[in-house]
């Protein structure tokens, strides 16, 4: 079974192709856009059930949570007003997650391009 995550080459392995960076890259992209699928699915799922908002409403509330935006219609029920602060923290801690998903291919390769100069000298 092949890795969710890249791998990433060793420091005393030479830079890889910029082909083969740009296909990690769109690795790292496509598990940062599964995640951002699956956190919209939640909220989804959450403002229509416990809301009773409509799919559409529940997909404009998440999707605003996600963006940090706040939701549009506030939520009435308690579990609504638990489950849009728990998704709230939730969503923070999902947005930091993807850009760190999407930065890693490309702070690893200027870290090692850094360490093969040095390397060099």
């Amino acid at each position: 079974m092949r890795k969710l995550l890249p791998e990433f080459e060793h420091r005393a392995q030479p830079l890889i192709p910029p082909r083969q960076f740009l296909v990690r890259l769109a690795h790292s992209g496509a598990i940062a856009l599964g995640l951002l699928a699956v956190s919209l699915g939640i909220g989804m799922l959450g403002y229509h059930e416990l809301e009773r908002l409509s799919w559409i409403d529940a997909f404009l509330n998440a999707s605003m949570l996600l963006g940090g935006m706040g939701p549009v219609n506030p939520p009435l029920s308690f579990g609504g007003k638990l489950f849009a602060g728990l998704y709230a923290l939730y969503c923070g801690l999902v947005v930091i997650l993807m850009a760190g998903v999407i930065l890693a291919p490309v702070a690893h390769r200027i870290l090692h391009r850094f360490h093969m100069e040095g390397r060099q000298k």
